[in-house]
């Protein structure tokens, strides 16, 4: 019998830095996200969020409340969210669907203001176009253009 997964989402904390210091990505993930340790600081209206896995970190997003929303939605209650990484030697646990699924339930307790999570993802990256749909994230048919090319932005309405 498969036991269930016990993850949470949480805000960072400096207690978790060292593990997320030695995530890796491989080669194929690294041209579509960013590790943790591109985050070390961060401005206001960035919010760090670290997936954890009974109390330890494999996996890691940024939430983004800053005028960078606005490429991405016209709705000023929206959140970005950025840099979605799971820790390669925690892949494929089915971590990335489950913190997926806990989004909307964490940002509503944890932002209340917001009603709307907004995200871009490569035209290529068709495992994470998946994983968003399979999430409860729709595709909503605008395209912007990335650093490596075309971007789907995709989002899911917070409201209950």
């Amino acid at each position: 019998m498969k036991q269930s997964i016990d993850l949470k989402l949480e805000h960072f904390s400096d207690k978790y830095m060292d593990v997320l210091n030695t995530f890796v990505l491989s080669k194929d993930q690294i041209q579509f996200t960013a590790l943790p340790t591109n985050f070390i600081e961060v401005t206001e209206g960035q919010h760090r969020i670290v997936i954890l896995r009974d109390k330890e970190p494999v996996g890691f997003f940024l939430l983004n409340s800053t005028d960078r929303v606005k490429d991405y939605s016209n709705n000023p209650k929206a959140m970005l969210l950025t840099s979605l990484s799971i820790n390669q030697k925690e892949q494929g646990n089915g971590y990335a669907k489950k913190a997926m699924l806990l989004v909307s339930k964490f940002v509503r307790d944890e932002f209340p203001n917001c009603n709307e999570v907004v995200l871009a993802v490569n035209h290529k990256n068709t495992a994470a176009q998946q994983l968003y749909l399979k999430t409860g994230f729709r595709d909503t048919g605008k395209r912007k253009m990335g650093p490596i090319g075309e971007q789907w932005i995709m989002n899911s309405d917070l409201e209950d």
